[in-house]
């Protein structure tokens, strides 16, 4: 027997969306959430950064989702005011998937790149990622470009004209990903898109996302539905067919018309309206990506709860606490940084992932009309529920709120969760007659959650 690459990658179908919701997904045969907080996207194309020990960091915390980029986009040091940027390696230090040549000239040091040749031990590194994370039980977006939102973006990538041997990508910044100002660059695109594809077919922790932010950097909608068409064209006779992720918008928007290839819906620094607004989509919902509040947990926490309680699946943390050196999350975040992040953070998350996983989720949707009295038009809650069967609530300020809701006769167990510490408090079992019942949340400092099922026993 011949044992092929494809053989020794896990035998399981890809993530999918869960049948019975599609909302969610279906990961390894279990129903799933994804929710993470995860470097800066260049756990591959920085060559020093070690992903093993960076999965093994996520895995503990009991994390299961990281975004990558290929190294077709590049940042220089000291962009966007991120120390330690992984998406800025040293100098010397970008692989991506072509190869150098043997002409001298790449801006951030090293011989120029020729768009012809592929350069196999980036895609050696590539596939040994998505590996250590699959055996992680980590789900892996493969983000394949990025608009180049300013002129340093442009200057640092290979497929600047400048950069590469073949004399590709003579056009504007903001003309990269178009159809028609530059057919030979659109090539290179479309055949890094096949390559990519093709390497990682034989994963199942895997899902595409077409474009980070194509929205900025004179991305077209026409190019990326090209893209879109190249993943799905490319997979439709190999043996797994992955989802694609379409990032729709920063804070919230309405989806208009999706390509029918895409599968997920991602927003960056969303508002909960871009779940509510969304949900008839049947598709799941994600915010991958966070920041420029603060460097502190609070906003992102509540960002996180209120995000998934409205119905969300997908949830990612910018986390500047991982850098090379730093691959265990310990690096601290401070101002100017434009997010957070941190062990702390990251046992909040994981928190908040337990809390969803102890419900059927797949039987939830947003619902608030249970909760009565006072608490029932104001914002400082969040709600999901199966009606008669389970209820989750999140709110927003400290302990000690009388929490008034309407519930249908049955005996009920639960418990208080402390979102900030992850304390947990159980409730003492409750036979309830039907109708009103008030439950006093205990004395947490900050915000917190309640789960309330019908006890079945």
């Amino acid at each position: 027997m011949v044992l092929t690459f494809a053989s020794l990658v896990r035998a399981e179908k890809p993530l999918k969306l869960h049948p019975e919701n599609s909302h969610y997904f279906l990961f390894r045969g279990k129903p799933e959430v994804l929710i993470t907080s995860g470097e800066h996207y260049g756990a591959v194309l920085n060559s020093e950064f070690d992903f093993r020990k960076y999965f093994d960091t996520l895995a503990a915390d009991g994390l299961n989702l990281t975004r990558i980029f290929p190294g077709c986009y590049v940042e220089p040091q000291g962009a966007f005011n991120i120390e330690r940027n992984t998406l800025a390696p040293a100098p010397g230090k970008l692989i991506c998937p072509w190869a150098r040549s043997g002409e001298a000239g790449y801006v951030h040091g090293g011989n120029k790149f020729d768009l012809t040749k592929w350069d196999e031990a980036f895609f050696t590194r590539l596939r040994d990622c998505v590996a250590a994370a699959g055996r992680k039980g980590i789900v892996v977006e493969m983000n394949l470009f990025t608009p180049m939102y300013e002129d340093p973006q442009w200057d640092y990538s290979p497929m600047k004209a400048s950069n590469n041997v073949n004399g590709i990508g003579k056009v504007g910044k903001h003309e990269v990903h178009t159809l028609d100002k530059e057919p030979a660059l659109l090539a290179v695109q479309e055949e890094m898109t096949r390559k990519i594809v093709r390497e990682l077919n034989g994963f199942d922790n895997l899902y595409y996302e077409v474009m980070n932010e194509p929205y900025f950097g004179g991305v077209t909608r026409e190019w990326h539905d090209r893209i879109t068409d190249v993943i799905a064209a490319t997979e439709k006779d190999l043996p797994n067919q992955h989802l694609i992720s379409w990032n729709v918008a920063n804070d919230t928007a309405k989806v208009e018309k999706p390509h029918q290839g895409i599968s997920i819906f991602n927003f960056h620094y969303a508002q909960t309206s871009a779940v509510t607004d969304n949900l008839a989509l049947n598709k799941p919902l994600g915010m991958n990506e966070t920041g420029f509040k603060g460097t502190g947990d609070e906003y992102y926490r509540i960002q996180a709860w209120e995000f998934m309680l409205s119905g969300g699946s997908l949830y990612n943390n910018l986390d500047y606490s991982f850098c090379v050196g730093h691959e265990d999350g310990t690096f601290p975040v401070k101002d100017p940084t434009p997010g957070g992040g941190g062990m702390a953070f990251r046992k909040q998350m994981r928190s908040l992932g337990e809390f969803l996983r102890k419900f059927d989720f797949l039987r939830l949707k947003p619902d608030r009309s249970f909760v009565k009295g006072e608490l029932a038009t104001s914002a400082a809650f969040t709600a999901m529920a199966e009606a008669g069967n389970q209820y989750a609530v999140y709110q927003k300020g400290g302990g000690g709120t009388a929490l008034e809701m309407d519930l249908p006769k049955g005996d009920y167990a639960g418990e208080w969760l402390d979102a900030t510490s992850g304390e947990k408090k159980a409730l003492d079992p409750i036979k309830h007659p039907g109708g009103t019942i008030t439950l006093t949340s205990p004395g947490f400092a900050k915000d917190f959650a309640l789960r309330l099922v019908v006890d079945q026993k």
